[in-house]
């Protein structure tokens, strides 16, 4: 007799640069969520689902890295948080083991969970970097005080410490229901935004720091062909300045060239097919704060 199934849906907050995407793909097995050193890497909601074999479907939003927005299209980031944290059956808080104190963010996330009054798993993150583990159970301590957390999981989404032990708590916050989505289903998003998030992380990964951010990727045209087992990928990389576009371009197309090879070899790895990707750059100054940019993106 097969189990019940259950259902929880689950919003992964936090500062910027915790690792909220880096534990969004270890638990769910496969890179949906693009990671990065640099902050405000995830725009938008991405949606992943885990379906484990006793029958549980955990349906993950990771959010933007909450954060005091500059532009209008880091008022729609924060805006995403606050949607998320609405309507989940509970928030699994990642913080920064490493960071000596929470920011003013990361306690008006808490207040937030306290006048939601939702079940909050408290995740530390990075626990591979802490070398005193009196450091890791003082820190433990002061967050705890804050708030009445559902259970609080130290865990290391580099080494995988841990995840197990998070998996499990974020198990028991499910409730018996049908599943959502079908068992095999790793993400929501449509394949045009997964193919353009990837050409932006080997953006953020390979360019200075201030022009990925000043970066949006549309995805033109994607098309499996007829005649082969070949999907054809023609891309536009946008950016607000001139000077802008001849460095991701590089010297005689060298940087645009790397980052369509790292962007190609991850797409053929996750849609499992061999990929023929071209990328253009083109200006849109100042899209950032253009609303109907924004929208034309996506990011809204």
């Amino acid at each position: 007799m097969s189990p019940k199934s259950k259902t929880a849906f689950v919003a992964i907050v936090g500062k910027a640069n915790v690792g909220k995407s880096s534990i969004l793909n270890k638990l769910i097995g496969s890179k949906i969520a693009i990671v990065s050193s640099k902050p405000q890497t995830t725009r938008t909601r991405i949606m992943g689902v885990l379906t484990t074999e006793d029958g549980v479907q955990l349906v993950f939003t990771d959010t933007p890295g909450f954060h005091k927005p500059k532009t209008k299209l880091g008022e729609k980031m924060v805006q995403a948080v606050s949607d998320s944290i609405s309507g989940v059956d509970c928030c699994l808080f990642v913080v920064d083991a490493a960071d000596e104190k929470l920011n003013a963010a990361e306690l008006e996330l808490i207040n937030k969970f306290k006048a939601e009054k939702m079940p909050v798993i408290l995740a530390i993150n990075k626990i591979d970097t802490i070398k005193e583990k009196t450091d890791l159970m003082k820190k433990i301590a002061e967050i705890a005080a804050l708030y009445d957390f559902t259970a609080v999981v130290p865990v290391s989404a580099e080494t995988g410490d841990g995840l197990d032990e998070l998996l499990d708590e974020l198990k028991a916050q499910s409730a018996e229901s049908v599943h959502f989505f079908p068992d095999d289903t790793l993400t929501d998003q449509p394949e045009r935004v997964l193919a353009a998030e990837i050409i932006r992380e080997k953006m953020l990964r390979l360019l200075d720091k201030e022009i990925p951010h000043g970066t949006a990727v549309a995805i033109e045209r994607m098309r499996e062909r007829d005649d082969a087992d070949i999907m054809d990928i023609d891309a536009t990389i946008y950016c607000e300045r001139e000077s802008h576009k001849g460095i991701i371009i590089g010297k005689g197309g060298s940087m645009l060239k790397k980052i369509s090879t790292y962007a190609r070899q991850d797409m053929e790895d996750f849609f499992d097919i061999k990929v023929n990707l071209k990328c253009w750059v083109k200006v849109k100054e100042d899209w950032r704060n253009r609303e109907g940019l924004i929208h034309n993106f996506g990011l809204d």
